[in-house]
C-alpha cells in the first residue's frame, strides 16, 4: 500500500509563517496596506488642511475687507477716542463670523480693538517677516492675506489686513482679521478615527484574501509532478534559443553559464563554451573584459570583429536569481551603415544648404571665391580648399577652351597642409595632372597626395562650369589624419562647385561690364593735367565699388594765365551716367574756350541739360551739380560759381581750414534761377579743395560729420604738397565698399611776380600810341625777349589804335611773362572786333587779321568794365 499523501498544514500559525508563500504574500499586503494607509492619512491631512485653510483664508479677508470698508471707521480713526467707539463694534463682529480676532491698528501702530482688553491702547510689535513683506503692500493699497507666526507666546494664525486711507489718500491704520491653525487641525483629527478603522478593517480583509489564496495555490499545484516541470523548462529552453538576440549568463566567478544559439554565432563561440571563462574563448580582448566586468552596460555599441553589436549588461542577484550578470546582444551593423547614410545625407543636404544661402553674396569673384573655401570648410568637408581660375576669367574674358593657365584666387585652410602655391600666383595644369583631367574632362578628379600608388584618396579636384566653359578650379584637400575622400564625394564636390559657378560666371560677366563702363569713364576724364601757371594742383578718383557713377573734375587753362577748375557730379550710375559726364566736360570745355564768366558759363551748362533731357527722355540728367572756379594768378582772386555743388574748402598757408560762404544755385536742369558768383581773394600758399559729396557723405555718416572729418584731415603746419594731401584725405575718409565714386581736386595757389607784370593806362589819344609802344619795346628788353620786340609792336598798335578808335575809355595796356607772353588791352565797350577778310579797296578791317597772324592764339573776354582783347605769344625756353 502507498503511504497517504501529506496534507499541507494550516491554520493561523501557518498563514503567518513567513517560509511559506501565504505568509510572504500576507506580509507584503500588511505592508502595501500600511504604506496605502499612511499615504491616505498624509493626503487626507494635506487635502483637509489646504482646504480649511483656503476656506480660513476667504474668511477672514472678507472680514477684515468688510469692517475696513465700513461707513464711519474713517471717522471713527480721526475721533479722540477711537478704541471706544472701534471696540464693542470688532468685538460684535468677532463673535458673528467665528474669526479668533477682528483688530483695528492706527498709523502709529497703536493697537485700537483686541479680544483682550488688555492690549487696547497698547503699541503693535511687528513681526520682522510681517515689517519686511506685509507693511510695504500695505503702503502701497494691497489687501494681503498671509501667515502669522508669534513666538512669544507661541501662535500661528492665519490673517488678512486692509489698509485703511483717508479721502485725501493718507494712510489712517490696518483692519486685521485672523483665524488660528489650531481650529484646523481639529477638523482633521476629527477624521483619523475612520481613516484608522478603515485600514484596519483592510488588514483583516488581506488576511482572509492571503488564506483563501493560499488554499487555491495548494490546489493548483497539488498534481503538479516532475515531467511537467521538465517540459515547462524544455519549452523555457526553446524560446531562449529561438529569439533573435544574443544572451549570455556569467556566473559570480566569471564564467559563463549559458549562452544562446545566436550568442555564439554573434560572437563565433566554441561548442564548449559554457563553464569556461571569457578569455578563454578566443575572444577579442575587448570583448572578453566587457563580458568578465561587473559593471552595468546600456545599449552600448562594441565592436566585435566585424559587427556593431548593442549590447545591456545587468546584475542577476537584485532580481533574486543567483550572483552573476546577464548580457544581451543585438547585431546593428546594417542598422548603424543605415543610420550613417542617413547623417552623412544630411550633412551633406545641409552643406549644399549652407553654399546656397553664403556663396554669391556679392559680385566680386575674389569674395566669391573665398565663400566657397568658407562653406566647404565649416562644413568639415574638407581641410584645405584652394580656388584657381582661369586667366581670362580673372580679367572678366570668356575661358578659353583648352587655356591651362591658372591664377590661384582664394586658399582657405590649416597652414601645414602642402599648397606651395599662394594666393595670387600663376600656376599652369600640366598633363597627366588631375587639374589638366578636371579642365580637359569638366568632371571632378580623386586623387592620392602624390597622385600616384593606391595611397588614400585625400584631394578632389573639381571643375567651375558655367555656361559651357570651365571657368577654373576648387581642390578640396584633407590631411592624412583625416578620414580620405571616397568615390562617394564625387557628386557633393561637382556640386558645391556648379553651385559657386553659377556666382564666379556673374561676378565675371559684372567685372566685364563694369571694366567696360570704367574704361569709359577713364577715357572721359583727364588722362593728364597742364600745367598751370602759379598752380600746383593733385587730383584722385575713385570709382564706387557697386559701379561707376558720374563724378568728374578738369582743369582749363584760359587766357591771361588764368586757370579754371571744375568738379561735377551727374546723378546716378552706370553707362549713361558716364556718357553724361562725357557731354557735360566737352561742353563745359566748350563755354570755357569762350572765355565767358563763372555764372554764365553754368547758366549755359543749365540750358544744356534741360535741352538733353528734353530730347532724350530716357535717361535724365537733371540734377546734377558743378563747380565752376577761375584763378587769376595775377590779382590772387578766385572767382567761383556752384550750381547745387558743395561749396570748396579752403586750407590757409598757416595750415587753418574754412568752409567759404560762396553763392549756390540750384543743381543743372532745374531752371529758372539765375547764377551768382563769388570771389575770394586767395593769399599765395593757399590750398583750394573742390570734391563730389561721395567723400564726405556715405550711408554711415551724415554730410556734416563727413565734412568735419575732412576738415581734420586737410588740417596741417602747411608744408605738405597737394599730392599728400590727397593722400591724407584719402587714407582719413575712404570706406572700404564706397556707394558713390569720388572726384578731388586740391590747388595750392601762387602768384604772379611784380617783374612778371606790367601795366599802362593810355589816354584816349592817337598820339599816346607810340609812348605806350616804346614803353612795351623797354619792358620786353628787360625781360630778355627782343626776338618777341617787332611782333608785339605791331600787335600793340593795332589793338590799341582799335581800342581809341572803336572803344570808350578807360583804355588799359597789360602784359604778363610765364611760358608765354600775354598782351591785353582793355577798354569799357562792350564791342567785340572780329577777324574778316578785307577787299582790296577797303581802309580798314586788316588789323585783326594781322593780329591773327602774328600771334599763337588771341581772343576777347567781357568784364564788368567792359572787355579784353588778348593775344599769346609761346616764349621760346633757352637751350
Amino acid at each position: 500500500m502507498t503511504a497517504p499523501a501529506r496534507r499541507p498544514t494550516c491554520g493561523v500559525r501557518a498563514l503567518l509563517s513567513v517560509r511559506s508563500l501565504a505568509g510572504r504574500v500576507l506580509l507584503v499586503e500588511l505592508l502595501i496596506v500600511v504604506l496605502l494607509v499612511g499615504a491616505g492619512v498624509a493626503a487626507l491631512v494635506m487635502q483637509a488642511r489646504s482646504s480649511t485653510e483656503n476656506d480660513a483664508r476667504r474668511l477672514t479677508r472678507g472680514v477684515a475687507e468688510s469692517f475696513a470698508h465700513a461707513p464711519g471707521l474713517v471717522q471713527a480713526l480721526d475721533s479722540p477716542d477711537p478704541s471706544a467707539v472701534l471696540q464693542p463694534q470688532a468685538e460684535a463682529v468677532r463673535k458673528a463670523t467665528g474669526v479668533d480676532s477682528v483688530i483695528v491698528i492706527s498709523a502709529g501702530f497703536v493697537q485700537l480693538t483686541s479680544p483682550r482688553p488688555s492690549y487696547v491702547g497698547r503699541p503693535y510689535e511687528v513681526p520682522p517677516d510681517v515689517m519686511r513683506n506685509v507693511v510695504p503692500q500695505l503702503y502701497a493699497g494691497r489687501t494681503v492675506t498671509f501667515d502669522l507666526q508669534e513666538p512669544k507666546p507661541r501662535y500661528h494664525s492665519i490673517a488678512t489686513a486692509v489698509p485703511v486711507f483717508g479721502p485725501d489718500g493718507t494712510p489712517k491704520g490696518v483692519v486685521a482679521s485672523n483665524i488660528t491653525l489650531g481650529r484646523v487641525d481639529s477638523v482633521v483629527g476629527a477624521q483619523l478615527p475612520v481613516l484608522l478603522g478603515s485600514a484596519a478593517g483592510a488588514v483583516a480583509l488581506a488576511a482572509v484574501a492571503t488564506a483563501l489564496a493560499r488554499r487555491r495555490l495548494l490546489r493548483q499545484t497539488r498534481g503538479l509532478g516532475p515531467g511537467e516541470l521538465a517540459r515547462m523548462y524544455e519549452h523555457h529552453d526553446a524560446v531562449l534559443h529561438a529569439v533573435r538576440e544574443g544572451v549570455l549568463i556569467v556566473g559570480e566567478d566569471g564564467r559563463v553559464m549559458l549562452a544562446n544559439d545566436e550568442a555564439r554565432r554573434l560572437l563565433d563561440l566554441p561548442a564548449d563554451a559554457e563553464r569556461r571563462p571569457p578569455a578563454e574563448l578566443g575572444l577579442d580582448p575587448e570583448t572578453a573584459a566587457l563580458l568578465s566586468s561587473t559593471e552595468e552596460v546600456t545599449d552600448g555599441i562594441h565592436q566585435a570583429g566585424d559587427r556593431l553589436l548593442a549590447v545591456n549588461k545587468r546584475p542577476t542577484a537584485p532580481f533574486g536569481g543567483l550572483p552573476g550578470s546577464v548580457v544581451t546582444l543585438r547585431d546593428s551593423t546594417e542598422l548603424h551603415d543605415l543610420t550613417h547614410r542617413v547623417e552623412e545625407a544630411g550633412r551633406r543636404s545641409r552643406l549644399l544648404y549652407e553654399a546656397g544661402l553664403r556663396i554669391g553674396g556679392t559680385l566680386d569673384m575674389t569674395r566669391t571665391c573665398e565663400e566657397l573655401a568658407e562653406v566647404a570648410l565649416s562644413g568639415r568637408f574638407a581641410d584645405t580648399v584652394a580656388v584657381d581660375l582661369a586667366e581670362t576669367v580673372t580679367r572678366g574674358e570668356d575661358p578659353v577652351p583648352g587655356d591651362r593657365r591658372l591664377r590661384r584666387t582664394a586658399l582657405r585652410g590649416s597652414a601645414g597642409d602642402p599648397a606651395p602655391t599662394g594666393v595670387g600666383q600663376a600656376l599652369t595644369a600640366a598633363d597627366p595632372s588631375p587639374q589638366a583631367l578636371g579642365l580637359d574632362g569638366g568632371r571632378a578628379v580623386l586623387a592620392g597626395p602624390d597622385t600616384a600608388g593606391d595611397r588614400p584618396h585625400t584631394v578632389i579636384t573639381a571643375p567651375l562650369r558655367a555656361g559651357g566653359g570651365v571657368l577654373g578650379l576648387v581642390e578640396f584637400r584633407r590631411a592624412p589624419g583625416s578620414t580620405p575622400f571616397e568615390p562617394d564625394d564625387l557628386p557633393l564636390a561637382e556640386e558645391l562647385a556648379a553651385r559657386a559657378a553659377v556666382s564666379v560666371d556673374n561676378a565675371r560677366r559684372f567685372t566685364r561690364e563694369h571694366g567696360t563702363a570704367a574704361a569709359l569713364q577713364r577715357s572721359l576724364l583727364p588722362r593728364t593735367i597742364p600745367e598751370p601757371t602759379a598752380l600746383d594742383v593733385a587730383h584722385r578718383y575713385l570709382p564706387a565699388s557697386a559701379g561707376i557713377g558720374g563724378d568728374w573734375f578738369d582743369l582749363i587753362p584760359l587766357p591771361g594765365l588764368r586757370t579754371a577748375l571744375v568738379v561735377g557730379d551727374v546723378v546716378g550710375h552706370g553707362i549713361n551716367a558716364a556718357v553724361a559726364m562725357g557731354r557735360l566736360r566737352t561742353a563745359i570745355r566748350t563755354y570755357a574756350s569762350l572765355d565767358l564768366p563763372p555764372d554764365e558759363v553754368l547758366g549755359r551748362l543749365d540750358e544744356l541739360v534741360t535741352q538733353t533731357d528734353e530730347e532724350c527722355g530716357g535717361f535724365a540728367i537733371t540734377g546734377s551739380t558743378c563747380a565752376y572756379a577761375v584763378y587769376d594768378p595775377a590779382s590772387g582772386v578766385c572767382t567761383l560759381a556752384r550750381a547745387g555743388h558743395l561749396g570748396p574748402a579752403l586750407v590757409h598757408p598757416d595750415g587753418t581750414v574754412e568752409y567759404p560762404d560762396a553763392a549756390l544755385a540750384p543743381p543743372l536742369g532745374v531752371g529758372g534761377h539765375p547764377f551768382e558768383t563769388t570771389e575770394l581773394k586767395l593769399a599765395e600758399g593757399s590750398r583750394l579743395v573742390l570734391f563730389t559729396d561721395g567723400l564726405v557723405e556715405t550711408r554711415e555718416h551724415d554730410l556734416d560729420h563727413g565734412l568735419e572729418r575732412l576738415r581734420t584731415a586737410l588740417a596741417d603746419d602747411g608744408r605738405r604738397t597737394p599730392d599728400e594731401t590727397c593722400d591724407a584725405v584719402i587714407r582719413a575718409l575712404r570706406t572700404p565698399h564706397p556707394a558713390d565714386d569720388v572726384a578731388l581736386l586740391i590747388a595750392r595757389t601762387g602768384r604772379l611776380a611784380p617783374d612778371q607784370v606790367a601795366e599802362w593806362e593810355v589816354p584816349m589819344d592817337p598820339s599816346a600810341v607810340a609812348p605806350v609802344r616804346n614803353a612795351c619795346a623797354r619792358r620786353l628788353a628787360d625781360w630778355g625777349l627782343d626776338d618777341l620786340g617787332f611782333t608785339t609792336e605791331l600787335i600793340l598798335s593795332e589793338l590799341i589804335t582799335n581800342a581809341i578808335r572803336y572803344g570808350t575809355a578807360p583804355v588799359r595796356v597789360r602784359l604778363l611773362r610765364d611760358t608765354s607772353l600775354v598782351c591785353e588791352v582793355s577798354d569799357g565797350s562792350s564791342t567785340a572786333p572780329h577777324l574778316r577778310w578785307a577787299a582790296t579797296t577797303d581802309e580798314g578791317g586788316r588789323g585783326i587779321f594781322l593780329v591773327a597772324q602774328l600771334a599763337h592764339r588771341w581772343g576777347t573776354r567781357y568784364t564788368d568794365q567792359g572787355k579784353v582783347i588778348w593775344c599769346e605769344q609761346p616764349i621760346e625756353s633757352p637751350a
